[in-house]
């Protein structure tokens, strides 16, 4: 695809099908995953709402050294942006950025000799809007395909928020394919779960993802107005420092792209909705299992979305080193915050576990 393309709307994909594997495609989907996630009505499909003229225009493959492409993985089409050789370090996102929030590590990490790639999450960015697939399995499973239709054996993965998430869950489903990881804003998914049902703190700090259980109408609150509520939530969840205006532009206009804010939430709407279904069950289950790659798990002091007391504790779960960095006056997005002190403890942790 040429670099000045913009995202088309995705065609129906294997991982459409809730009896598919993700993996395969062969019609048996992974054991204990359970259902494909529940769908609002198909007006909610496009987001609820149009889009403003504007958004549609917005190109998310912003210029810089790096390269802008398009691959396929687990039945979809996905944009990375990539930058650099050597060992590689797949990069996710959180909500509601884009590849873009890691635009720091990828020079970083490129000029430290390593293979940077920034993925864009499935419905996100330049990547496919599939109508289904948005459960954790599921994207977990995106994100190591991606990592295979790199040409790569293994990874250090590193994940921010709900991308940290995910990448909690792929060193449980995918351990092989995990040399390293690095998770950011993002408590152990156990431990989420417990919180989100014992903690009242947590359970308020989630004000917004409760929020997000209504049908069509958080899709059209996100895009009115010029996206002004997601400005308002990342200006609200940093700490002192905050993200350039820059940063929050894009981001406003990255989620306005037809089709993002629906899609971008469907996984909130899967960890609600789940709680106490037989597939979140299920799932919470087999999260008991042992990670085996080296963990570094950063937290921000001051994060207002994920509680530092959330976080705390994901160490129980990881069989192998693991480090905990707790980042005073930082806020919800450390990689963006305080990029130089960020990266920094990123390529001292990979370069420990190179082999």
């Amino acid at each position: 695809m040429p670099l000045d393309q913009k995202p088309v709307p995705a065609q129906p994909s294997a991982a459409s099908d809730p009896d598919s594997d993700p993996d395969t495609g062969t019609g048996v989907r992974p054991e204990g995953l359970g259902p494909a996630p529940e769908r609002e009505p198909a007006e909610a499909a496009s987001g609820a709402a149009p889009a403003a003229a504007g958004a549609e225009a917005w190109d998310i493959r912003q210029s810089g050294p790096w390269t802008h492409r398009d691959l396929a993985a687990n039945g979809a089409r996905f944009h990375i942006a990539e930058l650099g050789s050597g060992p590689l370090v797949l990069l996710v996102h959180g909500w509601p950025e884009y590849w873009w929030a890691w635009r720091h590590q990828l020079t970083a990490l490129a000029e430290a000799g390593y293979r940077a790639v920034a993925l864009d999450l499935r419905g996100v960015g330049g990547s496919d809007r599939t109508p289904r697939g948005y459960d954790p399995g599921n994207l977990a499973l995106d994100i190591t395909g991606v990592i295979r239709s790199l040409g790569e054996r293994r990874a250090h993965l590193v994940g921010h928020a709900s991308g940290g998430t995910l990448a909690w869950v792929a060193a449980v489903m995918r351990p092989s394919v995990i040399q390293s990881l690095t998770v950011v804003s993002a408590a152990h998914p156990r431990d989420l779960r417990r919180a989100l049902l014992t903690d009242r703190r947590q359970f308020a700090a989630f004000e917004h993802v409760l929020g997000f259980q209504r049908p069509w109408i958080p899709e059209r609150q996100l895009v009115a107005d010029d996206a002004a509520l997601v400005g308002r939530y990342l200006t609200s969840w940093t700490g002192p420092n905050g993200l350039d205006e820059a940063a929050v532009h894009a981001y406003r206009q990255a989620i306005r792209i037809p089709s993002t804010a629906h899609c971008s939430i469907e996984p909130y709407r899967w960890l609600m909705r789940s709680m106490a279904r037989p597939d979140g069950i299920q799932f919470a289950r087999r999260m008991k299992k042992p990670i085996t790659a080296p963990t570094l798990h950063v937290q921000g002091a001051a994060d207002p979305v994920l509680l530092s007391h959330t976080a705390l504790g994901g160490g129980e779960y990881v069989a192998a080193p693991y480090r905990w960095r707790l980042l005073p006056g930082v806020g919800h997005f450390p990689h963006e915050e305080a990029p130089e002190e960020f990266t920094a403890e990123l390529l001292d942790w990979v370069g420990h576990h190179k082999e």
